[in-house]
């Protein structure tokens, strides 16, 4: 790293770090904790997270945060200096500093926020950290430095049983992780005793192989402090143990460990970079350190052998598994990974869906409807989401990680299996929608393949009304699906389901509400009607196939599309009332366009004193969560600065507000 880049960016944060707080009118610690935490949050690093700050005698904090799953509690420190590379961040300060640390998270376990005003955002602070220590699995200490440290790692320790890391973010893991352009950092792993392995010639110049065993501890150590981090190239999520290949990984585990090699396939992995151990002729005899370790193939495996340790207590000391560790060029990774991945794969067949799993648009969706909640329309007040999968054994994955059955009830509470869907799933509702539908009947792969095909060819901008109206597709979809059942549709329901979506879209001009069809979460009276009144026209089409004798061929031609387009029918007179006057195709479903706002323009659109109003009402009432108490708060200040607020919180604040608004709130607007 030249000292030169290193120099100019740490005058560049300090800069801005002091214009910032200038400007708000609060510290230069604080900003510097704000802005760390946008850039860890990008990185998907940590996630809901909160400056507050509360220094007394043995202890100090400026932050915490509350991972999405709920198993990890994160707090943090923050040393800002306005000369940073006057001084180094020293292992005497960096100890002292997290020793501060776990003494605040001792307090508060013990009642702090008893001594705190409860005004005060630390107060709410302490009783998150309070009852999160007897909910979350782990605890991450994090010391945010524009310094450089000198001190090497800190080893873990534990808390009251709970396993306790630490993580220095000085100013040159900041600078690398700002100019590397890679969503997070890579993972690194270092191997004592050194792993035997036996490397293979290689006649390429961009890749070599290695043959390796590694202890299954180990694997599962790593899984356990890197989670799906580790599996990041991978194309698919853990997919539990419900196939017969996880069940007889997770019965070898238990009953015969010590022939876990012998049964298993082990994992594939690639590296950016393999230093070996030499034999005295130079030959490598031992791998001693991986850098950007990803496991490719075997991502089953690799969470198997997590959860037998964690959930199941297994005994993993005897257990090995066979690693083929291919060395790729940095540059090569993005297209050598994936063809690894689909050749090396025998464990479960991986279908070209799985291949899109890390596409920026599908990363977006994701991110987006993790936090999106759906309006309560059942009377009961409760919204949940819509459980986007972007990789295979997503959802079974977060409800096992939710361990207890409470707290399984919970989550699927809050994310009904009915609501959740695919990235297959996806692509079937928007190419109905788009008027494809014989592309639909292709089969899943097929329409995902030509579905990514056009999102190659047009990006969308996927906002969170994109995806409430991608979502109202869903439920369109799901109406049209439920209507051709009751026609005894039969065996070629999904065919006449897309073909009536499709049909319906046209003949609307894809001016359906599909924002009044996410309010309501469910179709009008009036499109119901006019599904009912269509779908046996449509059937009547696909079922006689004028090419052919086969349906499931007609289905797929476009011939079938055109003869089904030009079936006689007309809008009915009211759901022509509903009609919007513009149409909702792939350039106009994003919000700012077609007359509809994104979530930032939504809460810029709310006066700040509102906000305000909002964290106060809150606290008075001891409504809301504490977070969702200073997110108010955090809105508020960024619109009185003229300050744009991030979507994801926008996303979060509106979602607040309107808790707020059904708990008897009472907006001055």
């Amino acid at each position: 790293m030249p000292e030169l880049d290193l120099y100019q960016y740490a005058h560049d944060v300090v800069v801005d770090v002091q214009a910032t707080a200038e400007a708000e009118g609060t510290t230069t610690p604080e900003v510097f904790t704000r802005r760390v935490f946008e850039d860890l949050e990008k990185g998907g690093i940590a996630s809901n997270t909160f400056s507050a700050f509360h220094g007394s005698h043995g202890h100090l904090v400026h932050g915490y945060g509350i991972g999405d799953t709920g198993e990890c509690l994160d707090l943090f420190v923050t040393d800002f200096d306005m000369e940073p590379l006057a001084s180094k961040l020293t292992k005497v300060l960096v100890e002292s500093y997290f020793r501060r640390l776990l003494t605040f998270v001792r307090r508060c376990r013990d009642g702090l926020r008893q001594h705190i005003d409860e005004s005060f955002d630390v107060y709410d602070m302490c009783a998150a950290v309070e009852k999160s220590l007897t909910e979350v699995q782990r605890v991450r200490l994090f010391l945010l430095s524009n310094r450089v440290s000198t001190g090497t790692a800190v080893p873990p320790t534990d808390f009251d049983g709970l396993p306790v890391t630490h993580e220095v973010w000085d100013l040159a893991r900041l600078h690398r992780h700002e100019t590397s352009g890679s969503i997070s950092e890579p993972i690194v792993v270092e191997f004592v005793p050194p792993l035997p392995c036996v490397a293979a010639p290689s006649s390429e110049p961009d890749h070599s192989v290695t043959m390796t065993v590694i202890p299954g501890q180990r694997l599962a150590e790593l899984y356990g402090e890197h989670g799906t981090r580790l599996l990041e190239l991978n194309v698919r999520s853990f997919l539990q143990a419900r196939g017969s290949v996880n069940r007889g990984i997770r019965e070898t585990l238990l009953n015969s460990p010590g022939r876990f090699l012998a049964y298993n396939n082990g994992i594939t992995a690639t590296a950016s970079q393999v230093d070996f151990v030499h034999d005295a002729e130079g030959r490598p005899t031992g791998v001693r350190r991986v850098h950007g370790l990803q496991v490719v193939n075997g991502g089953q495996t690799t969470a198997s052998l997590h959860y037998a340790r964690s959930r199941d207590k297994a005994d993993l000391s005897h257990v090995s598994v066979q690693m083929k560790l291919t060395e790729v060029s940095p540059e090569r990774l993005s297209e050598i990974v994936p063809m690894i991945s689909e050749y090396s794969n025998t464990q479960n067949r991986v279908t070209m869906v799985d291949f899109s799993s890390n596409h920026e648009y599908h990363v977006a969706v994701q991110r987006i409807t993790r936090s999106l909640w759906a309006p309560a329309t059942d009377g009961s007040g409760q919204e949940v989401h819509w459980f986007y999968e972007r990789a295979r054994g997503q959802y079974t994955d977060e409800v096992a990680k939710a361990r207890t059955p409470a707290r399984q009830r919970a989550f699927k509470n809050l994310n009904p299996t009915n609501r959740k869907f695919t990235k297959s799933d996806l692509a079937k509702y928007c190419n109905s929608w788009n008027h494809l539908p014989f592309q639909v009947s292709r089969g899943a792969q097929k329409n995902f393949v030509a579905f990514m095909d056009r999102i190659g060819e047009a990006p969308p901008r996927v906002d969170v009304q994109y995806c409430q109206r991608v979502i109202a597709m869903a439920i369109l979809f799901k109406a049209v699906d439920r209507i051709a059942t009751s026609h005894e549709a039969g065996s070629y329901k999904s065919m006449i389901t897309a073909y009536t979506v499709a049909r319906l879209s046209l003949a609307t001009n894809q001016r359906i509400d599909l924002d009044r069809i996410w309010r309501e979460q469910q179709v009008s009276p009036a499109v119901k009607a006019a599904i009912d009144d269509l779908c046996p026209r449509v059937m009547r089409v696909v079922t006689r196939p004028r090419e052919g004798n086969h349906v499931g061929e007609w289905a797929k031609k476009v011939v079938c599309w055109d003869t089904v387009s030009r079936v006689p029918w007309s809008v009915p007179a009211d759901l022509k009332a509903e009609l919007l006057e513009h149409s909702l195709n792939e350039k106009t479903l994003a919000g700012g366009s077609g007359g509809g706002q994104g979530a930032c323009d939504e809460v810029a659109s709310i006066p700040a004193d509102e906000w305000y109003a909002v964290e106060r009402w809150a606290k008075e009432t001891r409504n809301l969560v504490p977070a969702q108490r200073q997110l108010a708060q955090y809105v508020g200040r960024r619109l009185e600065l003229g300050q744009e607020v991030p979507e994801p919180q926008a996303v979060q604040a509106l979602h607040a507000r309107n808790r707020a608004l059904s708990l008897g709130f009472v907006s001055e607007a």
